[in-house]
């Protein structure tokens, strides 16, 4: 035997091993506790009786082991007779039927559990507990948590701090859970002013529901997270970790939480419900309601903030060294140039992880063998080109590196050269240069070079290396980009990926019921007619009203929001502000024709906090980092999953203090020609199910973090397709 602790039943095979010790060594023994005896003989017996049914399962055929096991069982039970009397023993023995029970639900008047035929229940044992580490291969343990809400009696949660991201999450199962009569307890705190006042003051609206608040700000004796869900029926689950109820520690957080159930920890279990009861009891907590006028204004006090706001100048900084995903993708790049021949290499990464880095990253190697080269950086907006040169310059360390042609801007030298392809054609490069002229040619936002205008580019330049970079080379139209590089990705970064890799913010999609009807409106090959759409869309307060109302609902607090709102046009991006204005939520429009000045110092007023909201119509899709952002409005249906995945990229980019990214989808009637699929496909990745299984069951495929929610009338617009 191995020196140490012990704390084992001494049996036989035990017995033997001591009589063979050394007499050098010390053995300790106790006699077993009269009050302990139940509970360590009958795990001893747990234990034999697992290796007991281990070696009948490898020693029977298949079609034979469970009765096999299950005989076992029962003459072991019958061993009990003697204590058990005859009658007590015949109802204890295990039907030979093999079954095991899953649900009891009355079929009249009960909706608890039940969806369809379908019945909800958590993916991990009500019987046996589990450890959750936040790995991205178990169970998600806010899909549990849901699951454990509709299926329990009465719930208590004990939490030092309540994040409304993470509630709104929850808020669906916890009205339902309460409407129906389910009990609701919640202990919490506002130390260090965590928590949120809304998800206070939502929980507080919730039917059966008490809610006990500690409002030491300075210090608190509560770190204990613990979430209860008790069942009549004795299979009671526990969940005790490291959670808060927050979107990051219920998601993409490592965060470590067992879950105890009455049937396997019994002792452990009825210790946390009397722990609870303890601070339910403790005069530290005061019991809090939203009608009672001193309540609330004590939450307001204990959670103010006091945050001075100040004007911050915006500046895009760049690391001097590639982080370790980029560092990945300039290995793939020099792979398949020096293993397979390939000059020729598509990149395709997610907006926001940093795509003109990689570029520059990449011809910073070439550079250094290579000192003579020339570049041409082609992109298709001026902002982009701005911003593309100016990452070339940090990573190059040659702050006059580069010339701009586009727009007012004329280059002095075409050796490095960043070009709209606008400009490209207008100035003619291609007669003014040889084939050959370049050697590194990059290509942003590549999608677009399945359009004529790039078609004399491609065609006619011949360098050395071409690099092209997009996050969506998946074109609507089903034009082939693909041609262009062999059929081969040399590397691959999705939004799924970048998400799950801590590169971008998580995001919490909600399809919003819209009440306006789409289904007549004119339709072509470029999808909705945009001028019936402003008509529709312009000057319908009624539709205003409940985009403000939804927007009030979902986000945690209207003055922390730093909003994008995309449009269909000018007059409903003017429209759109107007009436935000008058509702008290400062706004403006911003379009093709706003003034560079105006354009700038926008981005300014929005991440200091002067204004709320930015309505745009075709800017902001590609080419403009503002990490602030932290709320979306899409207020029009978008046909083109490229520019609804750029719209979508503007607000994932992260930033200090950002804990996920809010994004509104006004969900009307739709065309039968209007596809949603893809952009489903788009956030969640491959999948082998419709979109619309996901609706119903869950979307278990995710990033970390993501949250997808559609209102029910929302849920049956997005699937009224023939």
């Amino acid at each position: 035997m191995k020196q140490g602790l012990y704390e084992q039943i001494i049996n036989r095979e035990t017995m033997n091993q001591l009589t063979t010790l050394d007499p050098s060594y010390e053995i300790g023994k106790e006699p077993i506790d009269a009050e302990e005896a139940r509970k360590l003989l009958s795990n001893y017996i747990s234990t034999v009786t697992r290796w007991a049914l281990k070696l009948i399962r490898e020693q029977t055929p298949d079609e034979e082991a469970v009765l096999a096991q299950i005989r076992a069982c029962n003459e072991i039970i019958s061993t009990l007779k003697n204590n058990l009397g005859e009658e007590e023993l015949e109802q204890l023995k295990v039907d030979e039927q093999g079954e095991i029970l899953t649900h009891v639900y009355s079929k009249i008047n009960s909706i608890r559990g039940i969806t369809g035929e379908k019945v909800l229940r958590p993916a991990t044992p009500l019987s046996q507990s589990s450890l959750f580490t936040g790995a991205h291969s178990e169970p998600n343990m806010m899909n549990e948590l849901k699951h454990e809400i509709v299926t329990a009696n009465q719930i208590d949660f004990l939490v030092s701090f309540i994040k409304w991201s993470g509630l709104r999450c929850l808020m669906e199962q916890l009205e339902q859970f309460t409407a129906i009569g389910g009990q609701l307890r919640v202990i919490t705190t506002t130390y260090m002013e965590a928590t949120d006042y809304k998800a206070i003051m939502e929980l507080a609206k919730l039917p059966n529901t008490e809610i006990k608040i500690s409002y030491d700000i300075d210090r608190t004796r509560l770190h204990a997270k613990a979430y209860v869900f008790k069942r009549d029926s004795g299979f009671t689950t526990a969940y005790v970790g490291s959670s808060n109820l927050s979107n990051p520690a219920l998601t993409s957080g490592l965060e470590w939480n067992l879950k105890v159930t009455e049937k396997d920890s019994y002792d452990v279990l009825k210790k946390i419900e009397a722990t609870f009861e303890s601070y339910w009891n403790d005069r530290e907590f005061k019991a809090f309601s939203r009608e009672n006028g001193e309540h609330v204004q004590q939450l307001k006090s204990a959670l103010k903030k006091g945050k001075e706001k100040g004007l911050e100048a915006s500046h895009f900084h760049f690391d001097i060294m590639p982080y370790d995903y980029q560092k990945e993708v300039l290995e793939k790049l020099e792979a398949e140039r020096t293993l397979y021949g390939r000059t020729k290499n598509l990149v395709v990464a997610a907006t926001g992880v940093g795509k003109t880095v990689i570029s520059a990253f990449d011809f910073k190697r070439f550079l250094q063998k290579n000192p003579r080269a020339r570049l041409l950086f082609v992109a298709h907006r001026e902002e982009i080109l701005k911003q593309s040169r100016e990452t070339f310059r940090y990573i190059l360390k040659n702050l006059n590196f580069g010339d701009l042609q586009v727009g007012s801007n004329q280059a002095q030298s075409l050796d490095h050269l960043f070009i709209s392809i606008q400009s490209l054609n207008s100035m003619k490069l291609t007669e003014v240069t040889t084939p050959d002229f370049y050697d590194f040619i990059i290509v942003d936002e590549f999608h677009h070079a399945a359009a004529p205008s790039y078609q004399k580019l491609l065609a006619y330049f011949q360098p050395r290396i071409l690099l092209g970079l997009t996050a969506t080379p998946e074109r609507m139209d089903g034009k082939d980009i693909f041609r262009y590089f062999d059929d081969t990705m040399a590397a691959e970064i999705r939004l799924t990926d970048a998400i799950d890799r801590k590169l971008l913010c998580p995001f919490h999609y909600f399809g919003v019921t819209d009440s306006v009807d789409l289904t007549q409106v004119k339709w072509s090959r470029r999808g909705y007619d945009l001028h019936e759409l402003e008509n529709l869309y312009t000057n319908n307060k009624i539709r205003v009203t409940q985009i403000i109302n939804s927007l009030k609902k979902y986000v945690t607090d209207l003055e922390e929001v730093k909003g994008l709102g995309f449009c269909v046009s000018v007059e409903h991006a003017l429209y759109m502000a107007k009436v935000f204005n008058e509702a008290g939520i400062p706004s403006i429009a911003l379009h093709g024709s706003s003034k560079d000045e105006e354009r700038n110092t926008a981005k300014h007023r929005l991440i200091s906090g002067e204004i709320t909201m930015i309505f745009v119509v075709d800017l902001y899709n590609e080419g403009v980092d503002i990490p602030e952002v932290n709320t979306i409005l899409f207020l029009r249906p978008t046909e083109s999953l490229t520019v609804f995945l750029q719209q979508f990229g503007r607000g994932l980019r992260l930033t200090e203090g950002k804990e996920c990214l809010t994004v509104l989808d006004f969900i009307g009637q739709a065309h039968q020609e209007y596809n949603f699929q893809e952009k489903f496909r788009a956030l969640i990745g491959k999948t082998k199910h419709s979109i619309q299984h996901y609706v119903e069951h869950g979307f278990a495929s995710l990033p970390r973090g993501s949250f997808i929610q559609l209102e029910k009338q929302a849920k049956e617009y997005r699937f009224s397709l023939p």
